[in-house]
């Protein structure tokens, strides 16, 4: 199973807007929750620090924008076409962890806050440092904005689901059917709490995943019929 990596998230055409980011993560969920979340963030940090806001918003944005920079710079020695570095993953985590906490201090209760929020705590899941994930994720689904919160609520679930923490996700994911954003749809979050159920609760998990339309969206339906294949088989 390739593991979705910095560059391939940064080359993908999906990568133009955060619906269709969010809509291929759907599809390939075991990929990124296996592999940590943080480098999935990494694109919806650069696309809301770029794109949300207008120009009145410009010190936040460039703030955000320069610490996306950092979170995508190359892994060794300097070359022509990149502006900075790093000797290690390591070590660029680490600079990208202090740019972002800068912008979360700075900018507490703006949406960039929150976006730099999201990102930290993917990181942190991925790192397998939960109770750092939790504080973030939790701190940016409190957030104003609808549609990141929604985000920070999906990963929060992920992060649950993971720690064995099954009936706190299923309320998450729940709430996220019944109210559903822009950023994460009905589909999104059903496919999601399908999954979740899929070995305790198979028959709710596949009733799920066939009351949904996958009409004109073949992501989605590729989405239900991998969760589908995985589900225990009835006698």
């Amino acid at each position: 199973m390739d593991r979705i990596t910095r560059k391939k998230l940064k080359k993908d055409e999906f990568a133009q807007d955060v619906g269709l980011t969010v809509e291929y993560l759907t599809e390939h969920r075991k990929q990124a929750i296996r592999y940590g979340i943080a480098g999935v963030a990494i694109l919806l940090l650069v696309l809301g620090a770029i794109a949300y806001r207008s120009r009145k918003h410009a010190a936040r944005q460039a703030a955000l924008t320069a610490a996306s920079e950092i979170a995508q710079a190359p892994i060794g020695p300097p070359t022509g076409e990149a502006l900075q570095s790093f000797p290690t993953e390591a070590a660029r985590d680490i600079a990208a962890t202090k740019a972002l906490t800068e912008v979360v201090t700075k900018y507490q209760g703006s949406e960039e806050a929150v976006i730099a929020e999201f990102y930290l705590g993917t990181q942190a899941a991925g790192e397998g440092k939960t109770p750092e994930a939790e504080k973030w994720l939790k701190s940016a689904a409190e957030s104003g904005n609808a549609n990141y919160a929604s985000l920070a609520k999906l990963s929060l679930a992920d992060a649950y689901r993971w720690e064995g923490k099954t009936a706190e996700a299923e309320k998450l994911l729940r709430g996220l059917i019944a109210k559903p954003t822009e950023f994460v749809s009905k589909e999104h979050a059903t496919i999601a709490l399908a999954e979740l159920l899929g070995s305790s609760q198979p028959a709710e998990a596949r009733k799920l995943l066939n009351a949904l339309n996958t009409t004109g969206r073949p992501a989605i339906g590729r989405a239900v019929m991998n969760v589908m294949n995985e589900l225990p088989r009835s006698h």
